[in-house]
């Protein structure tokens, strides 16, 4: 501790006692102010805010202590400028200049370092940028998540960067980091709803199967059973174990059911001399090929009735039965073809219904051929857009099995979307020739 007389001392060397009060001398750009009053002797008031500014003094010494021992010097800036404030309202006797210096050398090195922990700061943000955005477009979601996640909690971790350039960091890095969770969302639904639909499918399955297995028409049954069954394999769907495993116990069982009773229905029939042959090839065939050219002669149809019909060929189609062979894959082909011409040209109308209120009517036979080649051309190229789309995220889709339901799925749009181009260019090459033909 300090002796009284040099307290007395340096009391008087920064203040003085005048009129029952104790002065502060000029300093810091102030003039003399007045920080107190004398109580007892003048000595004693001046060795009383002398003590004071030890006080303050000692306050500096810790606090720039401190800040040289930390590794985090730029979180002491508010507590030095707090300090530099303080000295100008600060009532006590002693050398503020000396404290200003040092306090003001302080400030200096704080800015120096919290320049340079921004540009390492800087630095580590780019790269968390960098890493973020060459994240943002994988589909490899489990692993890309968990990366995007600790980029995350980095970037949070990261000290601040120049104000100039921290909203165009932080909005580069959070529209990178959102866009993968977007995308991996969608990614996500998409899942969703395609699992829906598979089990839809089945469902729907179960249902016509279920329909059927009570059924006396022993034969027709027979090969609607074996259709539904093709169609249950291929499906192919991806489902949860227990799901997929009750499912097909519904299905089974229906099936059973039925060739169960057909098992005994043979066995009856073979006790009276009565047994049931199946139609052969060449009868199939013909009933095939008579289904192909009765779609075929939709085209002559109001397309109203023409879906309807076209839906109803489509049933009796599965009702054949199967025939192996080239005849039957191109008889097929010619049926596939005049349904798909048959729904486009629906899907058409209902288009041109559609924008009806906003055009005036086209009667002119030529006019009218070449007006719906010209909407079906506007079509084909949202068509050819989407195929665009979906090869392109079945090109980049990983060949993790995980994904094989995702996979199966996109490949099925593919080929749909394909068969819709074509068929909307048979039918404005259709409606070219009417045209030309009207003319």
């Amino acid at each position: 501790m300090e002796s009284p007389d040099h307290l007395l001392a340096d009391a008087q060397r920064f203040g003085y006692v005048e009129a029952g009060g104790v002065w502060l001398r000029p300093v810091l750009a102030q003039p003399a102010r007045q920080i107190g009053l004398v109580k007892e002797t003048d000595e004693a008031a001046l060795r009383y805010f002398a003590q004071r500014f030890g006080l303050l003094q000692a306050k500096v010494d810790t606090t720039l202590a401190n800040m040289a021992a930390s590794d985090n010097q730029g979180s002491f800036l508010m507590k030095v400028l707090h300090l530099k404030a303080l000295l100008t309202r600060y009532e006590a006797l002693g050398d503020f200049e000396e404290l200003q210096r040092r306090l003001v050398t302080a400030e200096k090195g704080i800015a120096v370092t919290v320049s340079q922990n921004r540009e390492k700061n800087l630095a580590t943000k780019l790269g968390f940028i960098l890493e973020a955005e060459a994240l943002r477009d994988s589909i490899e979601w489990v692993s890309a998540s968990e990366k995007v996640k600790d980029l995350r909690q980095g970037w949070l971790k990261t000290g601040p960067v120049d104000k100039a350039r921290a909203e165009e960091l932080e909005n580069r890095f959070q529209n990178a980091v959102q866009t993968f969770f977007d995308r991996r969302k969608s990614f996500q639904s998409d899942k969703k709803a395609m699992a829906n639909r598979i089990q839809n499918r089945y469902l729907d399955l179960i249902q016509q199967a279920e329909n059927l297995k009570n059924s006396d028409q022993f034969e027709t049954t027979s090969r609607q059973l074996k259709v539904l069954q093709q169609a249950w394999r291929d499906i192919n769907g991806n489902l949860p174990k227990k799901q997929a495993s009750e499912l097909w116990m519904r299905f089974r069982a229906a099936n059973n059911h039925f060739f169960e009773r057909l098992k005994a229905h043979i066995v009856s029939q073979q006790a009276t001399g009565v047994v049931n042959m199946p139609a052969p090839a060449d009868v199939l065939l013909a009933r095939k090929r008579a289904l192909a050219e009765r779609a075929e002669a939709l085209m002559s149809v109001s397309p109203q009735e023409a879906i309807n019909q076209a839906k109803s060929l489509q049933t009796e189609w599965k009702q054949v039965g199967t025939v192996r062979g080239e005849e039957s894959d191109r008889i097929w082909q010619r049926f596939m073809v005049a349904c798909d011409k048959i729904f486009e040209l629906s899907a058409l109308e209902y288009h041109l219904r559609k924008r009806a209120a906003d055009q005036p009517p086209v009667t002119a036979p030529a006019a009218r051929a070449r007006f719906r080649a010209e909407t079906l051309r506007e079509l084909l190229k949202e068509d050819h857009s989407e195929l665009a789309t979906l090869r392109d995220n079945l090109a980049n889709l990983s060949s993790s099995a995980a994904n094989d339901a995702f996979r199966l799925m996109l490949q099925t749009k593919v080929r749909s979307f394909e068969r819709k181009i074509r068929t909307k260019n048979d039918l404005i090459a259709l409606y070219m020739q009417q045209a030309q033909a009207a003319a």
